[in-house]
């Protein structure tokens, strides 16, 4: 009887070894200061003091793709997806004032599939460049029975230093100040359970061209990635321009906005005040969504949320515009219980009236 292999229950570390080969230069195109960005060893150092911190604080973030990988999977549209990953955590980090400055990747499936793993971790390694992260390591798990066919799953791991001084922990937000929104690029990486399910109850046509843009393909408009905000954010962090800052992912303006805002403050979102983009116009429609659902859902045009001194905000949005974001004056902070309103016109988001969503805490 012939011995039993690890091949042979399905895993491969040949393949392992070639792909963890293949990606070197991947990692190598990410260095700057602190990393060095080799791989192969257990573990990837950085350092701070080579990086020009002084007195820094760490911040950390972890996060995942969700179930946007899913029509990645069965559309063959992995190419973004790792820049999702990398946007999920490092907008993560600089809403907190931190510069993101190294990051790990975890790539787990049922069977290594080199090309495609190759295509999502390039994706990574540009997400990272985007970010101004090195990309020092990660972990490519092979399990056989754990993920079916062609699935995986994708996790990232960042790391990121502030200045003590320069740390945004909301404290700073005071009634008067300004909320300034940047454009999302779409969907980015939330909400996608929904958009997945409306897809197969719609009966979408994913590789024709959308309805609402014959210019471009209905799931390359649903797949494109995550805007990082990290370049053009750090500036004015450092010059002290911003207040605090909000990354919209899951619980849409709604929820997420309320987390950087100190007791007996409230945040006043209108939505008309910037052009509900037509992909979120489209996913309204088709879904029959509540405005108020919508709000709590999808990022709805605004990818990150920003409060700004009333006296600082022309200028916030004139070095954010120039920089290549699309930044709007979005709503204010007043005083009240600790949450966030939003307000639109009859036909602002669907609205078959003027309609409110309000949500405290």
């Amino acid at each position: 009887m012939a011995g039993y292999t690890y091949e042979q229950a399905g895993v491969s570390i040949a393949a392992g070894n070639a792909l963890v080969r293949a990606i070197g230069p991947m990692a190598k195109s990410t260095r700057r200061p602190g990393a060095n960005a080799e791989l192969g060893g257990f573990g990837g150092f950085f350092d701070l003091k080579a990086a020009g911190y002084t007195d820094p604080l760490l911040v950390a973030a972890n996060d995942g793709v969700g179930t946007k990988l899913k029509l990645a999977i069965e559309h063959d549209r992995h190419d973004g997806v790792g820049i999702d990953l990398v946007a999920m955590c490092a907008n993560d980090l600089i809403v907190q004032g931190a510069e993101p400055l190294f990051f790990l990747d975890y790539y787990a499936t049922g069977k290594l599939d080199s090309v495609v793993a190759e295509r999502v971790i390039a994706g990574i390694a540009e997400g990272c460049r985007i970010a101004g992260c090195a990309l020092i390591g990660g972990e490519t798990a092979e399990m056989p029975g754990m993920y079916s066919g062609g699935d995986y799953d994708l996790a990232g791991f960042c790391v990121g230093a502030v200045e003590r001084s320069q740390v945004l922990t909301g404290l700073k937000v005071k009634a008067g100040d300004i909320v300034v929104g940047l454009a999302s690029s779409g969907v980015h990486s939330n909400g996608f359970s929904l958009v997945r399910r409306l897809a197969t109850d719609r009966g979408w046509k994913m590789e024709r061209p959308a309805l609402f843009d014959q210019d471009n393909i209905l799931i390359d408009l649903l797949m494109e990635p995550t805007r990082i905000y990290v370049k053009p954010l750090l500036p004015l962090v450092r010059a002290g321009k911003i207040a605090a800052m909000a990354h919209i992912t899951g619980g849409g303006l709604l929820e997420n906005i309320p987390r950087v805002m100190p007791e007996g403050l409230h945040a006043h979102i209108d939505a008309d005040a910037w052009e509900q983009p037509r992909l979120m116009a489209f996913l309204q429609a088709q879904g029959n969504i509540e405005p108020e659902e919508l709000a709590r859902t999808f990022n709805c045009g605004i990818g990150m949320a920003l409060v700004v001194a009333a006296e600082d905000v022309d200028g916030v949005i004139e070095a954010l515009n120039a920089s290549g974001e699309t930044a709007f004056r979005i709503g204010r902070i007043e005083a009240g219980t600790k949450g966030c309103t939003v307000t639109g016109s009859t036909e602002t988001w669907g609205g078959r009236a003027d309609w409110v969503a309000t949500h405290n805490g």
